[in-house]
């Protein structure tokens, strides 16, 4: 469960939209008063273990410990102690067992956790034509090691179930911390020693739904643990750690828009949860978790609009073959998060044409701002009427296909994404070879995505086929 804090997220935000970066917020050098701290407060130690407090230390305590040298061993226990007071005070939760929190450094983290692994040679090809369908990741480069480097340069600390342990990432020996990020990862403990939120995900879909639970809830409430650091109470979080995550490297937005849904729409949808039952009724989705990303992106409809079971039968030609990774789905499903990333990337892509850019996917408030607790909008236009998909990966030797299959809710909603889609392909270079066989092609050169497409809509269905050249769209889904 990796956490790219809202911080870092709206750092972002910010490049893209054109504005400067708001002043990192947190405790000064040392921290000295805090907020709720008052004469009748009684810190004593309680006789047995109460929420708001924990290992020696009370929510609303203050700390002698200095912060902006970073955290020696000793203030590093204080500070998650007290982290663990203030997360089970907000959730009304209490942690019958301390989590364990190990500091490693951020190279550490690019070694150890960032590799793909053994992703087999069926896994490589499936996902490098998934988001070849995105328009994220061309033929040139490899999406594994895309997704990896945004995780390796971004990445503040994580929760593992199986060790039940945090890791935060440092950048030095006496690691400062952020403590939202901590009381992000200390939610996630509680989660998963409360609740079965282990589920089963075998599409990015599912991931998206499942993870927009998750991953709301814990991004929920951070939003009220920041919104309490330097109110009433004192952080242990230096000015500079409002500022990023660290570490360097570039951020390839595509990839971070459609990775960004589970805490970005997913706090939308916990609040909207929230606002309705409180925390019973948040704790009660575990039991019957979001369908689908849609479901968290317009929670109105969570329980209520159930995705669509789509089929799209294989009619290659006997040079075709389908690609079937083990270990998840046969085909992909992206769902709104997906999409939403695939029209919305040309708005920030710097080597092309931005003011041409297909939709701004950046969610603002009633101010005119972009909304910092749910930045991205994973409900426009193009996508909101998403009803279900598939999408399958073919090869022939070295060569790839897909055929994509997306349903919708209306007949209108299928035009409004053909339409959509069409507007893509003529950003990224693509030209209409025949208007009758609705058939499109990207020339070699013009863009990383140089091949031929197929775009038809039957009633509420889109079904999108590509092929290295349009002679082979017929071979690899005959009409």
């Amino acid at each position: 469960m990796t956490r790219r804090t809202l911080a870092v997220a709206f750092v972002a935000l910010v490049v893209l939209a054109g504005c400067q970066s708001p002043a990192g917020t947190g405790g000064g050098a040392v921290e000295t008063t805090t907020a709720p701290a008052t004469s009748d407060f009684d810190y004593a130690d309680p006789a047995g273990d109460t929420l708001g407090w924990e290992g020696g230390y009370w929510h609303n305590e203050s700390l002698p410990v200095t912060v902006d040298d970073g955290l020696n061993e000793t203030e590093r226990d204080q500070v998650i102690n007290r982290s663990m007071a203030r997360v089970e005070q907000l959730r009304s939760l209490e942690f019958e067992e301390p989590v364990p929190v190990d500091v490693i450094s951020r190279s550490t983290y690019r070694d150890e956790y960032t590799g793909s692994g053994n992703s087999s040679d069926a896994m490589a090809t499936f996902d490098n034509v998934k988001f070849e369908a995105l328009f994220l990741v061309g033929e040139r480069n490899d999406s594994l090691s895309v997704q990896n480097s945004n995780r390796g340069s971004n990445v503040l600390g994580f929760y593992t179930p199986r060790d039940d342990r945090i890791v935060v990432i440092a950048e030095s020996e006496t690691p400062t911390i952020d403590e939202n990020t901590l009381g992000h990862e200390l939610m996630h403990a509680l989660q998963f020693r409360n609740f079965q939120a282990n589920f089963s995900s075998p599409t990015r879909d599912k991931a998206n739904a499942h993870n927009g639970l998750i991953e709301g809830e814990a991004s929920f409430l951070d939003s009220q643990y920041g919104d309490r650091c330097g109110a009433e109470w004192e952080c242990a979080t230096p000015e500079a750690a409002g500022g990023g995550g660290g570490g360097g490297g570039s951020i390839h937005l595509g990839v971070y828009m459609m990775k960004y849904f589970p805490y970005s729409a997913g706090s939308a949808f916990v609040e909207h949860v929230h606002s309705d039952g409180g925390w019973d009724a948040v704790a009660g989705v575990y039991d019957e978790p979001p369908a689908s990303s849609e479901q968290v992106a317009q929670p109105e409809k969570y329980g209520s609009d159930q995705p669509r079971d789509v089929t799209l039968p294989d009619r290659s030609s006997d040079d075709w073959e389908r690609v079937t990774p083990g270990g998840r789905a046969p085909h992909g499903e992206v769902g709104v998060g997906g999409l939403t990333a695939m029209f919305g990337y040309p708005a920030y892509e710097q080597d092309r044409h931005p003011q041409d850019a297909v939709l701004n996917p950046l969610n603002y408030g009633a101010n005119g701002n972009i909304d910092q607790d749910s930045p991205f909008d994973y409900a426009t236009q193009p996508v909101a009427g998403w009803d279900g998909e598939q999408l399958w990966v073919y090869e022939n030797g070295t060569e790839t296909a897909y055929t994509w299959r997306l349903a919708f809710d209306s007949d209108g909603e299928a035009r409004e994404f053909a339409r959509t889609y069409r507007q893509l392909l003529q950003y990224w270079g693509g030209e209409r070879v025949d208007a009758q066989t609705a058939r499109w092609r990207i020339p070699e050169n013009e863009s990383e995505f140089a091949d031929a497409f197929r775009v038809t809509r039957s009633g509420n269905e889109v079904t999108i086929v590509n092929a290295p050249t349009t002679d082979d769209l017929d071979d690899v889904h005959s009409k």
